[in-house]
């Protein structure tokens, strides 16, 4: 009996002392105390290194940086004009010559006693306002080739492959200065892999190969030819002459401003005559005018004339040659005009694809 009370007097007391024990291991304060020694060590096994960063050029810095920007839509109405021929250039507006007023300009610096580079190119700069019909749609990125009526030599390598069938056609496009012609023959060297279309910078077909020539589809992809981008046509000598003698010219927007859009290209050499150079800018302006979208105000808002080596460039206006503002009358007719021409080149493409 005694030995009984003694071992529950000692389970009794282990059970106190046990009791006491856990109590003091979990107070707040010792938990808190373990868990700031936990952090410690934690933040010994993590060594933070830091970076030296040396100086950055601007053009070189993150450009997430929100930097408010200039708009590029230079507007000196506001400006006076002087009166002067010397004068502080920001303070008035800028001078407005006409076409052979700038070539003449740009042929005295040119000049043997000057630049000494009669033959100098003369390249215009045309500012555009990409804004579309509504106020959050811009113009896309858009490239096209403008048909001029004075050839010269532009620099570039354009090699053109035609489609057509019939002898009329073939001898027609031979005589255009195509670089290669042919017919069902010539699509069957392609899709054996004889010959690479690659090679050719501009593919041109007439609508009566159209169903055959669906089998290259998946090799030409994008330039496949097609009425809106005027590679398919009855007409093969005036496509010919347009994509090898006409003007390459693509309207890129501004990274940071979409409004903003700038064309640089070239309409001839500076020694050649001043008439014909004109009139190869005003075929120019007038091909960009027919991508202007239907809303109103300027779609061509500055035309500067440049001719390297030379740094000066001179403004002129460019709506001697096309019209300021949309005319929504004369853009139903010339829509109407369009959609004829492309009519029966269109049934015949889609004629060719459902057959296919």
């Amino acid at each position: 009996m005694q030995s009984i009370l003694s071992s529950m007097r000692a389970l009794a007391l282990r059970q106190s002392t046990g009791d006491a024990v856990r109590r003091l291991h979990l107070t707040a304060i010792s938990e808190a105390a373990r868990k700031g020694t936990r952090e410690k060590a934690r933040k010994k096994k993590v060594k933070v290194e830091v970076k030296k960063v040396g100086f950055i050029p601007h053009n070189q810095r993150d450009k997430k940086i929100n930097v408010k920007r200039a708009d590029k839509h230079v507007d000196d109405s506001w400006k006076q004009v002087s009166k002067d021929d010397v004068y502080v250039g920001r303070y008035y507006r800028w001078p407005v010559y006409s076409v052979a007023e700038a070539i003449q300009c740009h042929r005295e610096t040119h000049h043997p006693s000057m630049y000494n580079v009669p033959k100098a190119p003369l390249n215009v700069e045309i500012e555009l306002n990409m804004q579309g019909e509504k106020a959050t749609r811009f113009v896309d990125n858009f490239q096209r080739m403008a048909m001029i009526p004075h050839k010269f030599e532009h620099g570039e390598e354009r090699k053109i492959i035609v489609f057509t069938k019939g002898n009329d056609e073939l001898l027609e496009a031979r005589e255009a200065g195509a670089s290669l012609v042919g017919g069902v023959e010539l699509i069957k060297d392609i899709t054996g892999g004889e010959l690479l279309l690659s090679d050719y910078q501009f593919i041109i077909a007439h609508p009566n190969i159209l169903p055959e020539l669906v089998a290259l589809r998946g090799l030409m992809k994008r330039k496949f030819p097609n009425p809106k981008s005027e590679t398919l046509g009855a007409n093969l000598a005036e496509m010919i002459v347009k994509f090898s003698s006409g003007i390459s010219y693509s309207a890129t927007k501004d990274e940071y401003q979409q409004n903003f859009g700038l064309i640089a290209a070239s309409v001839g050499p500076l020694d050649m005559d001043a008439q014909k150079l004109e009139e190869n800018l005003k075929h120019l302006l007038q091909d960009i005018n027919s991508m202007r979208p239907k809303r109103e105000g300027k779609f061509i808002t500055r035309v500067l004339l440049k001719s390297p080596p030379s740094s000066e460039q001179l403004k002129i206006d460019p709506f001697v040659y096309v019209p300021e503002m949309w005319d929504k009358s004369s853009a139903k007719v010339k829509r109407d005009e369009a959609k004829k021409q492309e009519e029966p080149a269109g049934t015949e493409a889609q004629e060719a694809v459902a057959a296919n």
